[in-house]
């Protein structure tokens, strides 16, 4: 979140892979069509006209060099389709084209973690430290057994967010080294902060313990494990958890760029955290998970798991967070989700667990998340989904109190930092880096942005307060 003045970025080649379908049948070329011209913000004011923007002129606005998309209708991937380039200058991107899909991974750790499970050698609700031997996950709380179960719903209380991986040529650790924060770690140790199962704290060190946890009880290697249990059975043919990328299949990657559209020196980084960020992917293979899933949850198809299990998965345990999944809505409105972020890449999968719509979106920079979230809202309206719309919400002016008390810099323990500044009678923010946009005032005290579901509350004082958005519920200070 560190705030760096955006740098405009050349508009990039806008170059595309065509389903060939789409020639044949005028009905999904409209289709088509309006995604591309229909991307819409994450929330619109109420009483303003309706925004829709164009893809190109998204990616350009935005520093986003490259994306890919793959939609799901009816059941199936009704088309795929690649945008942009691999970096400027660089080939095209195809619907083949690969990504790092930062914390997509996860809900594939957790399939492979339910396989174990169905197979006898995970518990669920058993003590993880009974399945390791060297390493131990610390509980600094009390002596509650932290599961399975918790790690996957993030409610074990454990520490570590996220992870920024590791730049090309540098060490990267092991993943005891990772698990304790020991050099050459970048990222602290994980440990158990809050009492396990009492509340709902997102954290990607908790999927590193059970990375380390299937490990010890199989003996084998994770990115291996989970090729053999899921990617390959799924027909994830174009995915994997080699960290680093392997140079025949980086030939085919498309590199990360920064918030301001440049190159990230030395290309991708390395995350050994596999579990919680290593998967490499295309969104098609993503979208053949989400289908899976769905067939699966409905008792149509059990290529990994069975559907009891699958539907266990799905079912919410907090803050309606399932194992490895975000579930929202109900009935036929009920969706999964996850989002993913590794240096230089933004992604989205969205899925009906009875519908039989989805897509996924990978994008190769750093800003490419507000894009994800437009274009899965574009899919949204072309295809008339009962969710996954721009949500509207009232603004009133900014209290002139307010004007003169909120400007200055607010960091987030762990996660970075803020920035809100005036502009003449009104506030922005740069919530991410090289963003700044108005912040608006909400009728209920609250403050909010357009670009993503993202509010801020700040304390009377003015000097604290807390930022939610989905998957996020964090406490801010004003920078001494």
């Amino acid at each position: 979140m560190n705030h760096r003045t955006a740098l405009p970025l050349l508009l990039p080649a806008f170059l595309c892979t065509l389903p060939a379908l789409a020639a044949d049948d005028p009905g999904l070329a409209a289709r088509i069509a309006a995604v591309e011209s229909g991307l819409q913000p994450a929330v619109t004011i109420a009483g303003a006209p309706p925004v829709k923007r164009r893809l190109a002129d998204e990616m350009a606005r935005l520093g986003v060099p490259g994306a890919s998309i793959a939609v799901i209708h009816a059941g199936a991937i009704e088309w795929a389709k690649g945008y942009g380039v691999v970096t400027p200058g660089g080939a095209a991107v195809t619907p083949a084209t690969l990504f790092q899909a930062g914390s997509i991974s996860k809900p594939v750790t957790a399939v492979a973690t339910l396989k174990l499970v169905e197979n006898g050698l995970l518990g669920l609700d058993t003590n993880v430290n009974t399945y390791t031997n060297w390493w131990k996950l610390p509980n600094n709380v009390d002596n509650s057994p932290v599961t399975l179960r918790q790690l996957l719903s993030h409610t074990a209380g454990t520490t570590v967010h996220g992870f920024p991986g590791y730049a090309a040529g540098a060490k990267v650790p092991t993943l005891v080294q990772l698990l304790n924060g020991a050099a050459p770690s970048n990222s602290r140790g994980v440990h158990v902060a809050t009492k396990p199962g009492a509340k709902w704290r997102y954290s990607g060190g908790g999927y590193e313990v059970i990375q380390y946890v299937i490990g010890e009880r199989t003996k084998q290697d994770f990115a291996q494990l989970v090729q053999d249990t899921v990617l390959k059975p799924l027909g994830m043919n174009d995915s994997t958890f080699a960290q680093p990328l392997p140079p025949a299949l980086l030939a085919r990657a498309a590199l990360p760029h920064g918030a301001d559209g440049k190159p990230i020196p030395g290309g991708p980084h390395t995350y050994p955290e596999l579990a919680a960020a290593g998967l490499w992917s295309t969104p098609s293979d993503l979208a053949r998970l989400a289908i899976e899933v769905k067939l699966s949850a409905g008792g149509q198809s059990n290529k990994v798991l069975s559907q009891s299990m699958t539907q266990l998965m799905l079912a919410p345990v907090l803050d309606n967070f399932a194992l490895g999944w975000r579930i929202e809505g109900s009935g036929q409105a009920q969706s999964f989700n996850h989002g993913g972020a590794n240096a230089g890449y933004q992604n989205m999968l969205v899925a009906y667990t009875e519908r039989g719509d989805g897509v996924a979106v990978m994008t190769n920079g750093d800003r490419g998340g507000e894009l994800a979230g437009e274009l899965v809202r574009a899919v949204a309206s072309a295809y008339n989904w009962p969710t996954q719309r721009a949500r509207v919400r009232a603004a009133t002016a900014v209290p002139a109190a307010a004007l003169n008390a909120l400007p200055g810099k607010y960091v987030i323990d762990g996660l970075g930092d803020f920035t809100v500044a005036r502009n003449g009678d009104s506030l922005t923010v740069a919530l991410r880096d090289g963003a700044a946009e108005p912040l608006y005032a909400a009728p209920d005290g609250s403050y909010f942005v357009t670009s993503m579901e993202a509010e801020l509350r700040f304390a009377a004082t003015n000097d604290r307060g807390r930022l939610t958005a989905p998957g996020l519920d964090t406490a801010f200070e004003k920078a001494k």
